[in-house]
């Protein structure tokens, strides 16, 4: 027979144990990552996620006080389904943020879920400037704009460079990189003698490469996506503009990590800027290198990868300022004017824009131990995205 007080007791036990549930369910924060992990941007989508797995091996798994999970979702490069995919991490996967995303038009479709979900996203990879302005939760950890081009700009005047085609992808990143590196070039007293763009679907670059010729510049500058340089690297030789006596500067993307051994002899000498190269000296790079290798089959990491890298310190920086507290407008705000020592080197979240501060890197490509590298070799610092309102 069950007694008032056996019933009090079960009653008690009970509640006590679904008093402590909640508790224990706050114990995780989870992380919602969403990667083009399979389709054409493949390869972006496998740099992130080496780059996040090699912060938590080297970091561990806490923050704040909180077990990470990391919670990795596909979206195979298509807007619909990072929106609907956000979504679904939000409402089901009960994620306190999210990261990623490797295009432009990947970010700009969530940011109505961060609007109303009211967290953080850090963006990895994708580069368009006025991704910002769609969200005060967006937070980002690659590259602001034009700001790989800015100095490059700089550095070719000062070389001699005095008149310059820029040829770019036509598209938002392209376009942002076109004006920066114009802008710049012509404050510092050089002439553009011609702005080409080039169709981003199955580019062909031999007819406007033709022209670059024709125009009989000093140097080309080049942007396209990371994916793409091995084959404008390809034409570019057949095209003989390096006999020409036309130089080759260019962003990062054109020389990727990744994909530079492929290139080939054809790479050797070609000067870039961009914020990371594997080749970088200092002993945070070494660990991140020696990491990704280890895990990834000795793949070498890229700028894409070291993106994913600091969005985790990044998240984990927050978690523990707020002591583990996943309210995301606590978490923005302990984002914001973060500052630490990357494997690419010092970085800083601009409190105002939430948009990264970084040192952009003159680099040419050089044989070391067997294999190519960007080897650095001038450096100028701090650079912020001129288009991001001050």
């Amino acid at each position: 027979m069950i007694t008032r007080r056996t019933f009090v007791a079960a009653a008690s036990v009970a509640l006590g144990a679904m008093a402590v549930l909640p508790a224990y369910a706050q114990e995780v924060v989870k992380i919602g990552l969403v990667l083009p992990m399979t389709g054409p941007f493949a390869s972006t989508g496998r740099q992130v996620e080496a780059g996040v797995k090699a912060y938590m091996a080297i970091n561990g798994d806490t923050a704040g006080g909180k077990k990470v999970e990391v919670v990795l979702r596909d979206d195979a490069g298509t807007a619909d389904q990072t929106r609907r995919i956000a979504q679904e991490l939000v409402v089901n996967e009960g994620v306190s943020m999210l990261m990623g995303f490797g295009l432009t038009p990947l970010a700009m479709s969530v940011a109505p879920v961060l609007n109303q979900a009211k967290i953080p996203a850090i963006i990895t990879s994708a580069t368009t400037s006025a991704i910002m302005t769609q969200s005060d939760y967006f937070v980002r950890t690659s590259m602001g704009g034009p700001q790989s081009a800015l100095p490059v700009a700089t550095w070719a005047v000062e070389n001699g460079l005095k008149r310059v085609v820029t040829l770019v992808t036509d598209y938002g990143p392209g376009h942002d990189i076109e004006k920066g590196f114009v802008d710049q070039y012509k404050k510092e007293g050089g002439e553009i003698v011609e702005s080409v763009r080039v169709p981003l679907q199955n580019p062909d670059f031999a007819p406007f490469l033709q022209r670059v010729r024709d125009a009989k510049p000093d140097a080309v500058f080049v942007f396209v996506p990371s994916g793409v340089g091995s084959l404008f690297m390809k034409q570019f030789v057949e095209r003989g503009l390096a006999d020409a006596g036309i130089k080759l500067i260019a962003t990062g993307d054109v020389t990727d990590d990744d994909l530079l051994n492929g290139i080939g002899d054809a790479a050797k000498g070609v000067i870039t800027g961009h914020f990371y190269s594997a080749n970088h000296d200092s002993p945070e790079n070494k660990a991140f290198v020696e990491e990704v290798r280890k895990s990834n089959n000795n793949m070498r990491p890229n700028f894409m990868s070291v993106g994913g890298y600091d969005a985790m310190h990044l998240a984990y920086m927050a978690l523990e300022k707020t002591g583990g507290d996943t309210d995301g407008d606590k978490l923005i705000e302990a984002m914001k004017g973060a500052e630490w020592t990357s494997p690419r080197g010092p970085i800083m979240i601009d409190p105002q824009t939430r948009d990264i501060v970084q040192d952009i890197y003159i680099r040419e490509v050089k044989e070391v131990d067997g294999e190519l590298y960007n080897v650095e070799f001038t450096k100028y610092e701090k650079i912020r995205d001129p288009n991001s309102a001050q």
